[in-house]
């Protein structure tokens, strides 16, 4: 099948497709919390509560020295006061360009409730010892995985990969407790974060904190 053939008539079905059609709750930003890392735990447990499938995926956006972006879906392992955190292997793409532009953004999207909340500041490292439980705390398969020390890198063949997954869980028998160095643990440090709930004719609501001098600031914005 050729290029055409295969998108051909994507445009009416992209527009035929249903949007916003989950059902949000009642939200009034002028009775918002200060702190915008309240609100959101607020509306964390409530997409838990209303059954949103996976609600700690998040979107992470990075950008490499060049300027590009690049972008994909990761777990939140904890939000405090330190910021939002996740872990992966340094050493992978997503690593490398944050230890070279350690900025980034964060997108949660929950269409149950039409909301969208977005995150983006700089980031800075975990303890070592954050990683290391993360790590530890991982699924047998998850940690075999990053034992393997290859993400994104080039698969030529996928016996190079059983092969180095039973490797890694030769390594995980003889030392249980095993972290890899590269397995790090890091923190988005939020200089703006957006709450946003649709609304089917399109008045959305949008409330903005903005980080500065230590305080928040918020801003209702235009749909």
């Amino acid at each position: 099948m050729d290029q055409s053939a295969a998108v051909d008539g994507l445009r009416e079905i992209l527009r035929g497709l249903p949007v916003l059609k989950g059902t949000a709750p009642a939200f009034d930003p002028s009775d918002a919390p200060e702190d915008p890392v309240a609100l959101f735990a607020e509306w964390f447990r409530l997409a838990v509560d209303t059954g949103v499938r996976e609600p700690h995926a998040m979107t992470l956006s990075t950008v490499a020295p060049t300027g590009q972006p690049s972008a994909r879906v990761l777990i939140l392992k904890d939000v405090d006061c330190d910021g939002w955190h996740f872990a992966i292997n340094a050493a992978s793409r997503k690593g490398r360009e944050l230890s070279e532009c350690p900025v980034a953004a964060l997108t949660f999207y929950w269409p149950e409730l039409v909301r969208q909340v977005r995150v983006c500041g700089s980031v800075v490292a975990d303890a070592p010892e954050v990683a290391a439980a993360d790590f530890l705390a991982r699924p047998d398969g998850s940690r075999r995985m990053a034992l393997t020390r290859r993400q994104s890198q080039v698969l030529a063949d996928s016996g190079d990969l059983d092969a180095a997954l039973e490797q890694a869980g030769r390594e995980l028998e003889l030392t249980p407790d095993l972290v890899p160095a590269e397995w790090t643990s890091y923190a988005v440090r939020p200089l703006e974060i957006e709450f946003w709930q649709g609304d089917s004719q399109r008045r959305h609501q949008r409330l903005r904190y903005t980080a500065s001098g230590g305080e928040w600031s918020r801003a209702v914005l235009w749909p």
